[in-house]
Formats: structure tokens, C-alpha cells, sequence
């Protein structure tokens, strides 16, 4: 076998080794440093490929922004500024036909925009939205099903782990990936409440009978102000900061860090202890980061070693295939694999090897990103593995609440996020205007 067909036969073997049940980094790094070992026939220069890939990954600066970032999206749920969130907007959404639902998709954005996780809102709304609406008579499948839709906003309104990672793998800007991520994070947030609205008008069931709205509690202006100004001044320092230039994405983070932890001292949510915990937390996931940029750097290297990306480009090259059917291709793969795999597998295993011909295409590598991980994040509401629907149905721990139903809820809003995924890829400066 020739080094291509070796290459193919490495990114076959991640998958199925992913899908096994073996963790993502080690699948990797073991495929990877095996690869190049079979094609040079030194084990040397495996071992050389992977000193230089942990030498890139642990001395770049940028990666400071994943700490920082983590730190304060934990600081954050710590002093319960999601529950905050959600008051405020279920005060201002009351009296809408389905207000909880859009209260729960404008809660859930705003979260991404101090958080970046995706699992986090998923984990933090169902506790709080989802017992609210059964209690109002929504549909339990609509309930489970906004909260499951309106969790990826995580992954794509800045600051987000997944447009962090996309930019080490892809050698782009944090800043540039984190300014692209807020327009089609905003346009995907506004067709949920569209969406909703609609589907309250012609598909009534699906939100529920016999609504009781009216006696929603409403709060006063100083409440919904009280409540509203930490969110607000931790959006206008780290996003604010970062579009103005005033700071770069890694100031950007150790400010929202320092402001989350004000924040959380003098509302007296978080001890000593817990502090520790935090930072304990926060160093695991860093770790855990860490080894996976680690790892698909070295895979980029093998893959390039290897010459599939350039070989891959030139086979799309000679089918003559247009800029629409290569997209089909590319958001059909990310939509098969996300039945499969998570979306930090996805985006290691499939940008390496689509970079080349994208960049050679003269397409924007951040738009490129962006549809990257919106696609992928279809597959968290899409069975048999939706991260995001597991961690819903683990959370509620609801008998009269299965599986089935969220997936069955959270359909609809796939079928919205594929739609949006169509509109920016048609038009790419969406992802651009603010760079």
C-alpha cells in the first residue's frame, strides 16, 4: 500500500475506533504514530512528529483561552446566573403564545455568550425550564425539545470550545472565530423564537394544550435590572473587549474569569472550597483539551505526511464537482458522522482533510469553521448518540420522560439548524461582516 491508501485506511480506523468506545485522543495518537511508522518505516520519525506536535500545542498562546474561558463559564453556574437569565426572560417573554419556550432559546443564547458550553446549558435549562413547562401544561416532547435545540447555541455564539478548537486544527484566529460565531448564532437563535412562534399557530399540539400562561409571574424593572447587569457586563467586557480591540481573546478570558469570580464572591455563592473545586475542575477539562488539540495536530501532520488532503483536492478536481456539490459532500459526511460521534471528533477527523481544498478554493477558512461546527452540532440532537439529548434525559431522571421523546422534540429544531446551515453556507458573509 501506498502512503494515500494508508492514509485512508487511518482516518477509517479513528472512526471505528472512536465509535468503540475508545477515547479520542488516544484513538488519534495511536493511529496516527502507527501510520506514519508503516509509511516512513522509522519509528523514529513517528516519535519525532509527535515531540513536535505537543511542543506546538502546549507553547501557544492562544491556548491560554481554554482555561480562562472554562474557569468562568464554571464561576458562572457557580453564582447561578442562569437561573437569573431565565427569569428575566420568562418575565419578558409571558405573555407571547409559547413565551417559556422563547424565553428558554433567548436564556440559553445569552448563557453561550458567558459559558461556550454546550452540555452545560443542556444540563443547567433542563433542571430549571423543563419542570416549568410541564407545570404550565406544555407538551413534555416540546419541552425536552427546546431545551435539547437551544443548547447547541453553546457551540456557536462566542465564547465557544468548539470554535476554539476549530481554530487551533485549522490555524485561524480565536478572535476572528469568536467574531464570526456571533451573527449565525444570532440568526439561528431568532429562528428558534420564529420557529416556535409558528408552530404555537399551526401545530398547537406539539406545544401543548390548554396553556396557563396568565398567572406567570412577572418581575419589576429593578428585579429584571438587579438580575440582567452581570450577565450584560460580562457580555460587554469578553465580547465587547474582543471586537474593539481593547483585548485579545486570552485578556479577554482572564477578565471574565476575575469579573465571573466577583461576581459569584459577592453574591456569596461560591467557599473556599468550592473555589478549589472550581480550579481543580478547570484544570481537568484544560488537560483533557490539551492531549485532544495534541493529538489531532499530530493526525494533521500524519494526514499531510501522508499527502491524502492534496490527494483528495486533486480526485474533487478531476469529478469537476461545483462549489455546491462539494458542500453536499462536506455537510452529508458531517451529518452521517454526528449520528456517530461527537463534535470535537467530527471537526478532528474531517477539517484535515477538507482544509486544502477549501483554502485552495479561495473560500474563507473562518466561514469554513463555522459551517464546520453548526453542522457537527446537528448530531447532538440526532440519534443513536445526541449528546445533548443523553445528558437532557439523565438530568431530568423522569420515568414518564424516555429517550425517545427528546429525540422526538429536539427534531424539529435539527431540522431548523440544517436550514440556517443552508442560508450561511449560500451566503458566506453572514460569517464575515464583523471580521
Amino acid at each position: 500500500m501506498g502512503p494515500v491508501e494508508i492514509g485512508m485506511l487511518s482516518v477509517f480506523a479513528i472512526v471505528i475506533l472512536v465509535y468503540l468506545g475508545l477515547y479520542i485522543p488516544i484513538a488519534l495518537g495511536l493511529v496516527s504514530f502507527v501510520s506514519v511508522w508503516i509509511m516512513s518505516g522509522k519509528s523514529i520519525l513517528a516519535f519525532n512528529f509527535l515531540k513536535v506536535a505537543v511542543g506546538d500545542g502546549v507553547t501557544e498562546y492562544n491556548f491560554a483561552t481554554i482555561p480562562l474561558f472554562t474557569l468562568m463559564g464554571l464561576l458562572v453556574s457557580k453564582a447561578g446566573l442562569g437561573r437569573d437569565i431565565y427569569d428575566v426572560m420568562n418575565s419578558a417573554f409571558r405573555k407571547v403564545l409559547a413565551g417559556i419556550g422563547m424565553a428558554t432559546v433567548g436564556a440559553n443564547a445569552v448563557f453561550a455568550a458567558i459559558t461556550g458550553s454546550s452540555i452545560a446549558s443542556a444540563s443547567v435549562f433542563t433542571k430549571i425550564s423543563v419542570p416549568e413547562m410541564l407545570r404550565y401544561n406544555y407538551n413534555k416532547r416540546f419541552a425536552v425539545g427546546v431545551v435539547a435545540g437551544s443548547s447547541v447555541l453553546g457551540m456557536i455564539i462566542p465564547p465557544s470550545a468548539m470554535l476554539i478548537i476549530y481554530s487551533f486544527v485549522s490555524e485561524q484566529s480565536v478572535g476572528d472565530m469568536f467574531l464570526a460565531g456571533i451573527i449565525p448564532g444570532l440568526i439561528l437563535t431568532a429562528a428558534y423564537i420564529v420557529a416556535i412562534y409558528a408552530m404555537a399557530r399551526l401545530w398547537p399540539s406539539y406545544i401543548g394544550k390548554d396553556i396557563r400562561a396568565d398567572d406567570m409571574p412577572a418581575l419589576d424593572r429593578s428585579e429584571m435590572f438587579n438580575k440582567a447587569w452581570p450577565v450584560i457586563a460580562l457580555i460587554v467586557l469578553v465580547l465587547g473587549g474582543i471586537y474593539t480591540g481593547w483585548l485579545t481573546p486570552v485578556e479577554a478570558g482572564a477578565a471574565g474569569a476575575s469579573l465571573a469570580l466577583i461576581i459569584a464572591l459577592l453574591r456569596r455563592s461560591i467557599s473556599w472550597q468550592g473555589f478549589w473545586s472550581t480550579l481543580v475542575e478547570t484544570g481537568h477539562i484544560t488537560a483533557a483539551i490539551l492531549l485532544l488539540i495534541t493529538m489531532a495536530s499530530f493526525y494533521s501532520r500524519m494526514l499531510g505526511f501522508a499527502g491524502l488532503p492534496n490527494h483528495l483536492d486533486a480526485l474533487l478536481q478531476e469529478w469537476d464537482l461545483s462549489f455546491f456539490h462539494i458542500m453536499l459532500i462536506y455537510v452529508l459526511m458531517m451529518l452521517v458522522l454526528g449520528t456517530l460521534l461527537d463534535t470535537a471528533s467530527i471537526i478532528l477527523i474531517v477539517v484535515p482533510l477538507f482544509i486544502t481544498l477549501i483554502e485552495g478554493m479561495g473560500l474563507s477558512l473562518v466561514w469554513f469553521g463555522i459551517i464546520t461546527v453548526i453542522g457537527a452540532e446537528i448530531g447532538l440532537l440526532t440519534p443513536p448518540l445526541g449528546i445533548s439529548c443523553f445528558v437532557i434525559k439523565s438530568t431530568l431522571n423522569d420515568p414518564n420522560i424516555s429517550l425517545k421523546d427528546v429525540f422526538l422534540g429536539s427534531f424539529p429544531f435539527a431540522v431548523i439548524m440544517l436550514a440556517v446551515l443552508i442560508i450561511l453556507i449560500q451566503y458566506p458573509i453572514l460569517s464575515t461582516a464583523l471580521l
